[in-house]
C-alpha cells in the first residue's frame, strides 16, 4: 500500500469525514482557543475593548508576547488530538496511517529533514540581516529570548505536526480517494493550506500575491509527502521553518511577533526574496531528497491513479 491508500484501512464512509471535520474544527477553533480567549477577558477593561481586539489581535490587549504564543499553539494541540481521535475511532484505523506507509515511523527522515532546512533557514535569515544592517536592529534580552526558544521547540511542532497531518496526512489521503488519483489532492490541499494562511497579517500588508509562497510551500510539503510515501520529511521541514522563523528575525507586521534575536524594522513590499525560497530553494531540497532516498517514478507517484488495493494488509503498531 503507498501512502494515500492508507486510508482503505478504515471507514470511509462520507458522513465520517464530515464528522471528523466537525469534530477536529471544535478542538481546533472552539475547545483549543478557550484559554486564549480566558487570558484576553483577564487582560481587557472591559467587553469593548476585548471586542476590539478580538477583531484585530489579542497582543494589543498586553499579553506578554511568549505567552500569547504558548496560548495559540494550545488551539493547534487541541486540533491535534481531535485527530488523533476522529482517526482512532470514527475512521477506525490507526493514526500511524496519516503520518506513514511505513511500517514504523521513520525518525531519521524527520530529522534529515529538520536538520536540513534549519540550515537553511538559518543561512538565508542571517544573510538577510548581514545585507540589509539598517533594517535590522539587533533585539536580544536573555529571559525572554530563552523563554520563546524553549516555547518553539517544545511546543511549536505540535501546531506545524497538525498542519502537516491534516493537509497532508488525512485530507490528502481523503480527497485521493474521492479524486482517485493523486494530483487533485496534492493541488487543493495546497491551495487551501495557502488560503488558511491568507488570514496572517502579512497578506494583509503585502498582497495576495504573497499567496504565491504559501501555496509553493504546500506544494513542497506535499510532493514530498507524495515521493517519499510519507509525512516524516515534511513534519521535520515545517517544524524547524517555523521555529527558525519565530527566534530569529521578527517584524510588527507577520503573524511571529516574538521577542527574536532580530526586529526587520522595513516596510512590507514585494521583492525577489519573496519568489526565492518557492524558484530555487525548493527544488534543490526536492533534489536533495530524490538523491539521498532515490525518489524515481515521479509522474506515477504525483499523478497517478488511487485503486482500492485487492488484497488486505496488516495494521502495524499503533503510534
Amino acid at each position: 500500500m503507498n501512502f494515500v491508500q492508507q486510508v482503505y484501512k478504515g471507514k470511509n464512509e462520507w458522513y465520517f469525514y464530515i464528522a471528523t471535520i466537525c469534530v477536529v474544527f471544535i478542538g481546533w477553533q472552539l475547545i483549543g482557543v478557550i484559554p486564549l480567549l480566558i487570558t484576553a477577558v483577564l487582560h481587557s477593561k472591559d467587553m469593548s475593548e476585548f471586542s476590539r481586539a478580538a477583531s484585530d489581535n489579542f497582543m494589543s490587549l498586553g499579553i506578554n508576547s511568549n505567552l500569547f504564543l504558548f496560548l495559540m499553539i494550545l488551539s493547534f494541540i487541541g486540533g491535534l488530538l481531535a485527530l488523533v481521535i476522529s482517526v482512532r475511532y470514527i475512521h477506525k484505523r490507526k493514526f500511524k496511517t496519516i503520518i506513514t506507509s511505513r511500517r514504523n515511523i521513520d525518525w531519521k527522515r524527520f530529522w534529515f529533514g529538520f536538520i536540513l532546512w534549519g540550515f537553511v533557514g538559518v543561512v538565508v535569515s542571517l544573510l538577510g540581516v548581514y545585507l540589509a544592517p539598517e533594517t535590522s536592529v539587533w533585539n536580544f534580552k536573555p529571559i525572554p529570548f530563552f523563554t520563546l526558544l524553549a516555547v518553539s521547540l517544545l511546543f511549536l511542532p505540535f501546531q506545524t505536526g497538525f498542519e502537516e497531518l491534516l493537509f497532508r496526512g488525512y485530507l490528502m489521503q481523503s480527497l485521493g480517494v474521492l479524486a482517485k488519483n493523486k494530483w487533485f489532492p496534492l493541488i487543493v490541499t495546497s491551495v487551501i493550506f495557502g488560503l488558511m494562511h491568507g488570514m496572517n497579517p502579512e497578506v494583509e500588508k503585502i498582497g495576495y500575491i504573497s499567496m504565491v509562497f504559501y501555496i509553493g510551500t504546500g506544494l513542497l510539503f506535499g510532493i514530498v509527502t507524495l515521493m517519499d510515501e510519507g509525512t516524516e520529511l515534511a513534519l521535520g521541514l515545517h517544524a524547524v521553518n517555523n521555529i527558525v522563523a519565530a527566534v530569529l528575525v521578527t517584524t510588527d507586521w507577520t503573524v511571529f511577533k516574538t521577542d527574536a534575536l532580530y526586529i526587520d524594522t522595513s516596510e512590507p513590499s514585494v521583492g525577489f526574496e519573496m519568489f526565492f525560497p518557492v524558484l530555487v530553494l525548493y527544488p534543490l531540497v526536492l533534489f536533495i531528497f530524490s538523491k539521498k532516498y532515490g525518489w524515481a517514478d515521479w509522474k506515477e507517484k504525483l499523478t497517478g491513479k488511487v485503486e482500492k488495493p485487492s488484497t488486505k494488509e496488516d495494521n502495524y503498531s499503533v503510534l
